[in-house]
């Protein structure tokens, strides 16, 4: 049975997720305030990148400010302690009285990194932390890993036949269709999702594709191309201005400091064969999901196979798409 601490945590994170699609880079993070009785009394998240925390609007949403010196305060992430794009949320939860916070995981970006949680203890707030961590450390694993590795955090995206290929061998024509309507649909959500999509030049010459979010309400992401960008005729799609499209000629690693640079905090990788293959080489992923088709192809280019050994999690949504974790959260560190 869910304890008391764990309730309030987990609408922490069920909050955070409503900033999915427009915090980044910065991580998404919820906050709720809990008086003496144990009902919640203000809750907020962090709703888009340079406005206020997650402990910012649970405290604004709080009806009568003097009830703030006898409540708790639940966070999924530890409270900043340095001033950004926002002051410190730590010296607004000393200034406003608050006794007790209770922390779901510590804030991994070194300006912070246990400097939040020290000062509100020094200040003499009852600091808990370690409530749903795994949980509030998964939620944050783009973040962890933009900043700690110094890399996106990379999504490997593929569908493939019943009988493991990912398309006919073709030197023209349109690819073999093996998503649904409702996968499509999936692929376009998890593309608002993500700061960037890449495919390779031989993907982008054949398919013409348009990488966009246009079955799903959001923003479009960088589309980036991996090859000789002097193949590929202006006419094509991805010039079309719809976005932004980035056409990278080095190595993979100079593509992470790239995109590291322009602040791309995550990538999807959608193929083709060789690209998919070159990154799973490079050991260059953290999340692959994965559609299987219920089409049979008999023969074509073979897809991506991932060895067992790295499945942290698997899930399935409608039936075929099957979604597998690289790391696990406790690894990003």
């Amino acid at each position: 049975m869910m304890q008391e601490k764990e309730k309030y945590m987990a609408r922490c994170i069920r909050l955070a997720q409503m900033g999915r699609t427009s915090v980044a880079p910065n991580p998404m993070v919820g906050a709720v305030i809990v008086d003496e009785a144990g009902s919640i009394i203000g809750e907020g998240w962090h709703r888009r990148y340079g406005e206020a925390h997650a402990e910012v609007n649970a405290v604004q949403a709080v009806a009568d400010p003097t009830r703030l010196r006898q409540s708790t305060l639940y966070v999924s992430l530890e409270p900043c302690s340095h001033y950004g794009k926002t002051p410190p949320c730590a010296d607004l939860i000393i200034n406003k009285g608050i006794p007790r916070v209770v922390i779901g995981c510590e804030d991994p970006f070194p300006l912070v990194s246990g400097r939040g949680i020290h000062k509100l203890a020094e200040a003499g707030v009852q600091v808990e932390v370690g409530v749903l961590e795994q949980e509030c450390r998964e939620l944050i694993l783009p973040f962890a890993t933009f900043h700690l590795r110094k890399r996106p955090y990379i999504i490997l995206k593929w569908a493939q036949s019943a009988d493991g290929f990912l398309d006919r061998f073709r030197t023209e024509g349109k690819p073999v269709r093996l998503s649904t309507d409702y996968t499509k649909m999936l692929v376009h959500k998890l593309r608002t999702e993500c700061d960037a999509i890449l495919i390779g030049s031989n993907t982008a010459r054949l398919d013409n594709p348009v990488l966009t979010t246009r079955h799903w309400v959001g923003a479009n992401p960088l589309r980036v191309v991996l090859g000789n960008g002097s193949k590929l005729p202006r006419t094509l799609r991805l010039f079309d201005e719809t976005a932004p499209t980035l056409v990278h000629e080095g190595t993979l690693d100079e593509l992470m400091d790239s995109l590291h640079a322009r602040n791309v905090e995550t990538l999807m990788v959608e193929g083709g064969a060789a690209v998919l293959h070159a990154f799973l080489e490079a050991d260059l992923w953290d999340e692959a999901v994965v559609e299987h088709s219920r089409v049979q192809l008999g023969a074509g280019v073979s897809a991506p196979v991932i060895s067992q050994n790295f499945v942290m999690r698997e899930e399935c949504h409608f039936g075929v798409t099957h979604v597998y974790y690289r790391h696990s959260a406790s690894r990003i560190n």
